[in-house]
């Protein structure tokens, strides 16, 4: 099997995309996906967070099950269509003058079961258990896994040469992010595309490990003897662009206690492992090796002390390692950033702002900023099949839910 495949997607028609299109289903709470599809009756969100229609407590059942009433009550009210044939799709996101176009697909589970496409990040069972649950009950796959390959001239030409037409999609959502959509259906193109995917070495998973973890799961469970991974089940939905378009935000962290310290005390605990500079405003880390702390309303520089060790493997070098390895784990006593109640984490273009509002409000005592982890990094740790830090990288902007959906009836 190939390393993408196009397919016959669902898709709003152009009038009712703004309507359909929605957040992913992951960036929500259950509150805020409440609020964001209220008055909007076809919002994805009713397909991916079923459970904003239904009562407080309802079981994983109920939710499932609302999520396939909604996706069909979408394809039979005609405002999802499935389109004639196999398609790709160009999906372009724009935003604050960044703009990044992509090619969307049916990519192998076989691929990435081996190793073609590839992780860079660990997943929990009960979230993978959760939308493997999900893409069970509404028998599809309703949201797009982010993934980056490396550029390819050909890839680009098509995209470009497509994107000079008039989008099917065309949506700006809320944040001011422009998400369009183009149809691939001439079969040159077609062609074209699965072969220049066909010659790269891998693709990477940059957001979505949940997605493509729980798709593997479905596979997994109707695979039978002797085959069938050609049927629908045996590929993923997947949206992967360039490596040279992609941007990464960093990802911070919101600390909520000082472990019993005071402020002073945790002040001089860091400067034994790191230089503490007080900087006059924010204090936007300005490259790797160099992290912000924000407490009591004050900003702060680090960097670690020219006495400490330094990391020479790539992941133990990675900021986020250093921090905590430095910090987190030997002054707080937070290893499990996973499942440590203490630790919160805050991404996006307004890191920033958001640290200061945390800490401000009480959400949080103490909050670190980092440099944003690079793709180069990502990729070469990827193809050592090892694993990053939990919240090494915030890719920046989001996909959307919606555009296009990949169903298996």
């Amino acid at each position: 099997m190939t390393l993408i495949r196009p397919f016959a997607g669902l898709r709003p028609s152009a009038a009712r995309a703004a309507d359909v299109a929605s957040p992913p289903y992951d960036v929500l709470s259950v509150a805020d996906a409440r609020a964001h599809a209220a008055g909007k009756p076809w919002s994805f969100l009713h397909v991916t967070r079923a459970e904003i229609d239904l009562a407080p407590g309802a079981d994983g059942a109920e939710t499932y099950e609302g999520a396939r009433r909604a996706l069909r009550k979408m394809v039979d009210e005609g405002v999802l269509r499935r389109d004639a044939g196999p398609r790709y799709y160009v999906y372009r996101v724009a935003c604050e003058g960044h703009q990044q176009t992509g090619i969307v697909s049916a990519a192998s589970i076989a691929a990435y079961e081996s190793g073609r496409i590839r992780r860079h990040e660990a997943t929990m069972p009960e979230k993978e258990e959760d939308r493997a649950r999900h893409m069970d009950a509404v028998d599809a796959q309703t949201g797009l896994v982010f993934a980056v390959h490396r550029a390819d001239s050909q890839v680009d030409g098509i995209t470009e040469r497509i994107c000079d037409g008039r989008p099917a999609n065309d949506v700006t959502d809320a944040d001011g992010v422009r998400h369009a959509l183009w149809v691939i259906d001439d079969r040159t193109d077609i062609s074209r595309l699965t072969e220049a995917f066909e010659g790269m070495v891998a693709i990477y998973i940059a957001d979505g490990h949940h997605r493509s973890a729980a798709a593997a799961r479905v596979a997994d469970r109707r695979r039978t003897p002797g085959g069938g991974e050609d049927e629908a089940w045996g590929s993923f939905l997947i949206a992967s662009f360039p490596d040279d378009q992609v941007r990464v935000l960093a990802y911070n962290r919101l600390i909520r206690s000082l472990g019993g310290l005071s402020p002073e005390a945790f002040v001089a605990a860091v400067r034994e492992r790191f230089e503490v500079t007080p900087a006059d405003g924010r204090a936007e880390p300005r490259g790797p090796g160099e992290f912000a702390m924000y407490l009591e309303r004050g900003w702060h520089r680090l960097a670690l002390r020219q006495d400490a060790p330094r990391p020479q493997d790539t992941i133990a070098a990675l900021d986020v390692s250093v921090l905590g390895e430095h910090l987190l784990q030997p002054i707080l006593g937070i290893v499990d950033v996973r499942r440590d109640s203490r630790i919160d984490f805050a991404g996006g273009a307004d890191g920033l702002a958001n640290i200061e509002r945390a800490v401000d409000g009480g959400a949080a005592a103490v909050a670190f900023a980092l440099y944003p982890t690079s793709l180069r990094d990502l990729m070469a740790i990827a193809d050592r099949g090892l694993m990053m830090p939990p919240k090494s990288t915030w890719f920046d902007p989001k996909l959307a839910d919606g555009l296009v959906t990949y169903p298996f009836f």
